[in-house]
């Protein structure tokens, strides 16, 4: 989280529009001014000095995003998931960053709201000033209930983000169309119309405390989860209060140099939790990152190693049409079906209009995400170990799948991802990075037959 904190958002929309139209001239110029230093150098060193200038410009940009936060910063967080299909790799690189931190808001101007949404209860808590964590929408600040020392965290929505969800992701969409950065297509649309339902469900704080309770009710009686508790007397629409859940980031060393064994044990309850989503509960974490997952420490005593669930706010309640798709395709895959994937296809419109080489493409890059849950028979033998647990972080499966998916039919017939995948391939990513960075050397297999 950067050091320099602002003392106010910019969330009128002139205000806002302004500071993006402001930042884009900026690096227009910029971009100019070196393309003509280079204009009479040898060819490949223009190419050299216009990708150096693009990635120096692109992290410009993504600085004034950061300071901007909203919708604006989420969008940016999403292009860099899904950038590789329409922007420069120098720009969806400087966008990796937003989901590392963004900028804080100091917290004078941040308490005037806290006690606004709390009233006379403000004065229940002592309030820590140093935010734990600055994200888009929102900032962490911990506490203690003074009444009887209870830990809690404040989740506080900033003041009109929620109002300019509307107006940044047009005004986005409309540049991105303006400088043809993405192909103006029906599949686009779509995607900014799911962007835009996430937007608002993650400002709905109500919504996320009602989620929170039932993954809690969900895992009540699992000891390798820890879900936080809600405090309803302190929630409003702009405050979400719950309690304070200690724990190290997954990819610590403390948690990397853990034994094999524990941090295979972790790798399979995190590929339990994805299970359950899919089979059980029909609700998805859509947002992986690894900051909304922390992992506490058991002992040698048999306390086990927990992971803590933190944040909902990304939770969405699929269809069940979908549902039914992922789970069909899933239990072709599993048996290694083309011809029940095939029908599991059959009924939605972005594979009922697709030529039979695209709908092949799609079916070999399933069974290729689908490697880790296939008979040992089937994997690539390098990829497995001595007891043939399939080595998640050997696999190199991430840019196999990758490369498979740029060589695809489909990649010459989809420039954008259709929207029915955008939120199952974003959590397949975290998931499969989760386990890469655990090391996992486990047999998944047995793990997903449970729900086949």
């Amino acid at each position: 989280m950067s050091d320099d904190r602002l003392t106010r958002l910019k969330t009128g929309a002139f205000e806002r529009r302004f500071s993006i139209a402001k930042a884009s001239v900026v690096a227009g110029t910029r971009m100019a001014a070196s393309a003509a230093g280079s204009m009479f150098s040898a060819p490949e060193n223009r190419a050299t000095a216009r990708r150096r200038a693009l990635a120096i410009q692109a992290e410009y940009l993504v600085s004034e995003l950061g300071k901007l936060k909203g919708s604006v910063v989420k969008i940016g967080q999403m292009m860099a998931l899904y950038g590789e299909h329409f922007l420069p790799e120098e720009i969806t690189s400087a966008l990796h960053k937003l989901n590392d931190s963004t900028t804080a808001l100091t917290w004078a101007s941040l308490e005037p709201i806290v006690r606004e949404q709390l009233g006379y209860r403000f004065h229940d808590l002592d309030i820590n000033p140093e935010p734990l964590g600055a994200a888009s929408l929102a900032q962490v600040h911990r506490a203690r209930r003074r009444s009887d020392g209870t830990e809690l965290v404040l989740k506080i929505q900033y003041p009109g983000v929620a109002e300019a969800i509307d107006s940044d992701l047009g005004l986005v969409t409309q540049m991105l169309k303006l400088t043809r950065a993405v192909p103006q297509t029906r599949d686009f649309d779509e995607w900014l119309d799911e962007v835009r339902t996430m937007m608002h469900r993650e400002v709905n704080y109500p919504l996320e405390a009602e989620t929170t309770r039932h993954f809690r009710d969900y895992l009540k009686n699992d000891p390798r989860f820890v879900v936080p508790q809600i405090y309803p007397e302190y929630c409003t629409e702009k405050l979400l209060v719950m309690s304070y859940e200690y724990g190290v980031p997954v990819n610590s060393q403390a948690v990397l140099q853990l034994s094999p064994e524990r941090r295979n044990a972790i790798s399979l309850a995190a590929l339990e939790i994805c299970c359950r989503e899919v089979f059980d509960w029909g609700q998805i974490q859509t947002d992986p990152n690894f900051g909304n997952y922390l992992v506490r420490l058991g002992d040698d005593n048999g306390k086990p190693d927990q992971i803590v669930l933190l944040d909902f706010g990304a939770v969405r309640d699929f269809p069940e049409e979908l549902l039914n798709l992922a789970r069909g395709l899933t239990r072709a895959a599993f048996h290694g079906d083309r011809e029940a994937m095939r029908k599991a296809m059959k009924g939605f419109r972005f594979f009922d209009g697709l030529q039979e080489s695209t709908r092949d493409s799609f079916i070999d890059i399933a069974f290729l995400a689908f490697e880790p849950f296939a008979e040992p028979a089937k994997v690539p033998p390098e990829v497995l170990n001595a007891n043939g647990d399939y080595c998640w972080a050997r696999s190199r499966l991430h840019l196999r799948a990758t490369s498979l998916a740029a060589r695809s039919a489909a990649s010459k017939q989809f420039s954008v991802p259709p929207k029915e995948f955008m939120f199952l391939s974003r959590k397949f990513m975290g998931a499969y990075t989760f386990m890469t960075v655990m090391d996992a050397q486990i047999k998944a297999r047995e793990l997903l037959a449970k729900y086949i």
